[in-house]
């Protein structure tokens, strides 16, 4: 993201001689995005990270469309979703478009043995329950519940969590999360009235080198497919590196609401942004403080974009029959709104202590055949009293 963080022994220059204390060179890789116009950062490894020894068959890895057209209010309930051994296993695929895929994971483990690298996507997981660590050469990142952690396309990670009992919202983008451009300067630093500063950012610590030789095993996704690549030397051999571009991990419990005199619009809720989308955490805040103010949000036709609800925790005021875990998901061309008797019922409360993700699209997202097994098939009902 945009400020600038260093790590472990890095040159005086860029892209001069650099030599180990046997008088080898280390291997600067130049790690981007959009070419050389993005996001960038300067990675120096202990051998050169093109070692391949073997490339095994690629096989499909990705969301299983079953509507395109969908033109209907769902819900599904998340905490059905049974758990599964392996961190990538567990990932089921809920709804996708050309720009993001979105899917539900309940990993018993992590990554295990094996590492991983998304060639396609920025990731953002979203951390229900659970804690433990993401590695990468960059270092790693200690997470705990409300942890959005945000691993750039191209990082080469592994994740290990504590216990057995680990829920996530995963979110994966075709273009890279960045901050909305609302929230910063000319300069790229966050504003003094954006909802989150630097200070809340946590970026990778604790940077171990590993020049280790052996057969270790990337899986690679790209275009849809996972490549199984094995590489001679550990992925993790990196003595520094500096740049803008790295893993990093920030809390909901750290997002700052924005509040007013009567009800605020979503867009007060963001939190990230890519090319088709945007991400809101709605948090613990005060209501409106207009004295006929109705804290419940208003009916709208979001004619433009998609609204995927994932509801973390807390009472959730506009909604009936609606649990933690559970995703909404109201499509663009129709209108919703509060379920009947919640805007009477929500006049005169000062507060609220929910915790949700929105993630709203503006092109329709698409229905997966993993989704049919989750829902709750009456949702679009329930307007009616």
């Amino acid at each position: 993201m945009p400020h600038y963080v260093r790590a472990g022994k890095i040159p005086s220059k860029r892209h001069v001689q650099f030599r180990k204390p046997d008088g080898g060179l280390y291997a600067e890789e130049l790690v981007s995005t959009e070419g050389f116009s993005s996001l960038y950062s300067l990675v120096y490894h202990v051998h050169p990270p093109t070692r391949v020894k073997a490339i095994g068959e690629a096989y499909a890895w990705g969301p299983e469309i079953a509507d395109k057209n969908n033109m209907q209010h769902r819900a599904y309930r998340g905490f059905d979703l049974e758990p599964q051994d392996d961190f990538l296993e567990s990932r089921t695929y809920i709804c996708a478009n050309h720009d993001v895929e979105i899917s539900l994971a309940a990993p018993r483990r992590g990554t295990g043995t094996y590492f991983y690298k998304n060639s396609q996507a920025d990731e953002m997981l979203f951390i229900h329950r659970g804690s433990g660590r993401l590695r990468s050469m960059f270092g790693e990142i200690r997470f705990g519940y409300g942890d959005y952690l945000i691993v750039p396309r191209g990082v080469v990670y592994q994740i290990d969590f504590d216990d057995t009992d680990n829920r996530l919202l995963i979110m994966e983008s075709a273009s890279p999360i960045t901050y909305p451009k609302r929230y910063l300067n000319n300069y790229g630093q966050l504003l003094e009235h954006a909802p989150f500063c630097e200070r809340d950012i946590r970026v990778p610590e604790n940077l171990q080198t590993h020049d280790e030789a052996g057969d270790f095993l990337i899986l690679i996704k790209k275009q849809g497919m996972l490549f199984p690549y094995v590489v001679d030397r550990h992925p993790f051999g990196v003595v520094g590196w500096d740049g803008c571009f790295y893993p990093f991990a920030f809390s909901i419990h750290e997002f700052e609401p924005i509040t007013g005199r009567v009800h605020q619009p979503p867009p007060v809720h963001q939190t990230f942004a890519g090319a088709g989308y945007v991400v809101c955490s709605f948090v613990p805040r005060l209501f409106d403080y207009h004295p006929e103010g109705i804290p419940a949000p208003y009916n709208h036709s979001n004619i433009d974009s998609d609204e995927l609800l994932y509801y973390v925790a807390g009472n959730f005021m506009s909604r009936k029959g609606i649990d933690v875990g559970n995703i909404t998901l109201h499509p663009q061309g129709i209108p919703h709104g509060p379920h009947p008797g919640t805007v009477e019922a929500s006049i005169g409360k000062e507060s609220t202590e929910e915790l949700a993700v929105m993630i709203d699209t503006f092109r329709p997202l698409w229905l997966t055949k993993a989704a049919t097994k989750l829902e709750m098939p009456d949702y679009y009902k329930s307007w009616i009293e």
